[in-house]
């Protein structure tokens, strides 16, 4: 029975954590940064989008102890998010609206480490933390690069619930730092260690509570 109590709170930790991810992305994010805002949160969007997406990789690859579930929980964000794109199609907005995350090449690079470094905990929360806070920034870079022009889809369409004060506006970049993308790298890839290592503690928590 405990064996059964342990596993199912486990899996309900992973899809409550993976929606959550999905939900934040679109709220306060992808949809924000892809349209509205463009390169001037795109410090913001890289530190969020790679914290969040460790926690939760580093918590399932960790659950596991197999190489390869790290890409598979950023899957599961992926595909979440698409589901989502057909929400906001649903509501009049073109299917490529809301933009999807890259996030499967820095969740490999994750479970790369634990593969390489022999399943090594703390190798993958230094050295795998590290990786997702540089890759990421720069691989959602090109995709932003690939979307069509996103300050003119933020004014040909825009957010229905935005408030005044978040209305779009000419993307300033420069202006407060030169390379958004080696700002974000620096910022996310320091801050996803200790969230990294968070996402660990968070799966010994889990078990020292199932055990009690």
């Amino acid at each position: 029975l405990m064996v059964w109590l342990r596993r199912t709170t486990h899996y309900l930790f992973i899809v409550v954590v993976a929606v959550n991810s999905t939900l934040s992305t679109i709220n306060a994010g992808d949809y924000i940064f892809y349209t509205d805002w463009a390169w001037t949160s795109f410090v913001v969007f890289s530190i969020s989008q790679s914290t969040m997406l460790v926690v939760g990789a580093i918590y399932y690859m960790l659950f596991t102890g197999v190489p390869g579930t790290a890409t598979y929980y950023a899957t599961i964000m992926t595909i979440y998010t698409w589901v989502a794109k057909g929400a906001w199609f649903a509501l009049g907005y073109p299917y490529d609206f809301v933009v999807t995350p890259v996030w499967i090449p820095s969740a490999m690079l994750l479970d790369l480490t634990y593969w390489a470094t022999r399943r090594n905990k703390h190798a993958a929360i230094i050295i795998g933390g590290t990786l997702v806070g540089l890759s990421l920034p720069i691989f959602n870079m090109i995709n932003l690069l690939l979307v069509r022009d996103p300050l003119e889809m933020a004014f040909k369409y825009p957010r229905p619930t935005l408030p005044p004060y978040m209305t779009p506006i000419e993307p300033q970049v420069g202006k407060f730092y030169n390379s958004p993308v080696a700002l974000g790298s620096g910022a996310a890839a320091v801050l996803s260690v200790p969230i990294a290592a968070l996402g660990a503690k968070l799966n010994t928590w889990t078990y020292r509570w199932m055990a009690a």
